[in-house]
């Protein structure tokens, strides 16, 4: 598992790439408008001295706004935003070839080229063969055949007729424009089979996550699922239910990860396992990584339409009172229904990415040396960070087995209980996702405990700190603050982690009145329980370790690839600059 987390931490950590874009398409073609502008000025201005400038400009934009309206028809899916990023880019890099030009021509004290506006043409051709094949769905025959469709186009109508030839026909431009053509074209062919034999197209799979991100998700659903192997997965749950019936609550465990990302596969399955309990449980992390993601839809539905299907393993009405156990960093909080421990772990305030599964294996094969039945991990995530130290793993393996061996001679009490959530009330935010918040009331001889959930991916460091705080200045007793880890997002998020953390936005005040409203209405609702452990497994299809680090080994190379060309491309264009 910890090589699937290599792979998917290394994805993470390139997710900025997928920001180069503009966020809005009205951006693109307004500034892809100013620079063809600026082109035209310079053009007549500087290299040509001449004054039709006035009609030049207003023809190459017109003609520029007609060009990228046509090129939607060569992209897959006619998405006419691609089209105006890919043509702001494209006459960006013509706009710094001709200003380049200048610069040689002062520099070096020689005569001004329009060598450079040709050049800078047929470069704009040669990154429109780069683009097309990567990222807009186009074949290579296809990119050929329209590379220079908008850049000639506009060259024809900034240029006057009599310069045509002249400029078109130059030995000098034609051997520089075609050889950026052909290294375009190598560049096309090595980056789409950088991740052969396991990967037969990166290409698609870029393609397939660009149109992800529009919502049409199935294309990449299809490749994920192709990949993916069937497993049986376990689901435990611990219900509890009130003696009067009227509250039936579930804290539920399950033995997948929330993701691969959204709308993909399983991101959003806390708040559908949520709602298929109808709206009354905390869909708890458990210790799981990546390589446990549901890679379709299709696996989603098959998955919660097997939850209803349980077996009750054990039962009663008595809980101990909760342990903690605090070493360094880590901290373990457990309470014990029946045989069964409920262990909370976390490094809060310092943070960490999924526990390991070798901690989980660890923890049970211990539990089971004292007796117990399966325990019940949740990984808290409630704090940012990177993957888990050896130092603070063993700490937390210290903790958990400390808490073990406490919880073994505590007295169990009769469970009273009182739960509630958001629902119904204003929560709506750009951190918090759809499950909201939840709160479970314990009261346990006489004394009333406090867990809180909510439906977000992470939670910003100390938050879980500042809420805790604020629950006891209010003479309340909270002992957790988890998430779901959903990678569900409401909003698409601009940043490096491609989320926004539970508290970034609301922030722990907020955050604390609400859950201290939703904690008096639980309390209200306390009365005495009972419990249940359930569990069931369904075969489902994952997508595994290997994808992942198929998928980096894919991005890592396409980008050594690149890298490689980039430093010959400029090599190659600096020697332009003395001719």
């Amino acid at each position: 598992m910890e090589k699937s987390e290599d792979g998917v931490s290394n994805i993470h950590n390139r997710f900025s790439l997928t920001l180069i874009n503009p966020s809005s398409h009205y951006f693109s073609l307004v500034v892809s408008l100013l620079v063809a502008s600026t082109i035209a000025a310079i053009t007549h201005l500087i290299y040509l001295n001449s004054e039709e400038y006035w009609f030049r400009i207003p023809l190459v934009v017109v003609v520029l706004g007609i060009m990228q309206f046509i090129d939607t028809q060569f992209i897959k899916k006619k998405e006419y935003s691609k089209s105006l990023h890919s043509s702001l880019f494209g006459n960006l890099i013509w706009l710094l070839t001709v200003v380049m030009g200048i610069a040689a021509s002062i520099v070096l004290s020689k005569e001004i080229s329009l060598f450079f506006i040709t050049f800078g043409m047929l470069l704009f051709a040669s990154f429109r063969i780069g683009i097309y094949t990567t990222t807009l769905g186009a074949t290579l025959k296809k990119a050929w055949a329209i590379c220079l469709v908008q850049p000639l186009t506009m060259f024809l109508v900034l240029i006057p007729n009599d310069m045509w030839a002249p400029l078109l026909t130059d030995p000098l431009t034609l051997g520089y424009g075609i050889s950026f053509l052909i290294i375009a074209t190598v560049w096309s062919i090595l980056t789409d089979r950088a991740g052969r034999p396991e990967m037969e197209s990166t290409h698609k799979t870029i393609q397939a996550y660009l149109a992800s991100q529009k919502n049409d998700f199935s294309e990449a659903e299809e490749i994920m699922e192709a990949r993916s192997s069937p497993t049986k997965v376990a689901t435990t749950q611990i219900r509890i239910q009130s003696s009067d019936k009227d509250t039936d609550f579930r804290m539920v465990l399950p033995e997948i990860h929330p993701g691969p990302y959204h709308p993909v596969g399983g991101s959003n399955i806390p708040y559908l396992i949520y709602k298929n309990l109808d709206s009354k449980a905390m869909v708890m992390h458990s210790i799981s990584d990546h390589s446990l993601n549901l890679p379709s839809r299709d696996q989603v539905e098959n998955y919660l339409k097997s939850l209803d299907k349980t077996v009750t393993k054990e039962e009663g009405l008595t809980c101990t009172e909760p342990v903690t156990v605090q070493i360094n960093k880590a901290r373990v909080i457990g309470l014990l229904f029946g045989k069964n421990p409920l262990l909370f772990l976390s490094l809060s305030p310092h943070g960490m990415e999924d526990i390991p599964s070798f901690m989980k294996n660890d923890i049970e094969q211990y539990a089971k040396n004292r007796d117990y039945s399966k325990p019940l991990i949740v990984d808290t995530h409630n704090a940012m960070g990177k993957e888990i130290s050896k130092e603070d793993a063993e700490d937390m393996l210290t903790a958990a087995k400390s808490c073990l061996d406490n919880l073994i001679g505590k007295e169990s009490f009769p469970i009273e209980f009182g739960y509630a959530n958001s629902d119904g009330m204003d929560v709506e935010t750009e951190d918090l996702m759809m499950g909201g918040l939840g709160i479970m009331c314990l009261k346990i001889k006489d004394k009333k405990y406090f867990l809180g959930w909510a439906d977000a991916n992470n939670m910003e460091n100390g938050v879980r700190e500042q809420i805790v705080k604020n629950f006891a200045d209010k003479g309340y007793s909270l002992l957790e603050v988890c998430t779901s880890d959903t990678h569900f997002a409401r909003v698409k998020v601009r940043n490096k982690n491609g989320y926004y953390q539970l508290g970034l936005i609301t922030g722990a005040d907020k955050l604390s009145e609400w859950m201290l409203e939703i904690a008096k209405k639980a309390e209200n609702k306390i009365s005495t329980a009972k419990f249940e452990i359930l569990e069931h497994q369904t075969e489902v299809k994952i997508m595994g370790e290997g994808i992942f680090e198929d998928y980096s080994k894919a991005l890592d190379n396409s980008l050594k690839i690149t890298k490689g060309f980039m430093i010959g491309c400029v090599a190659l264009f600096l020697t332009s600059l003395f001719l």
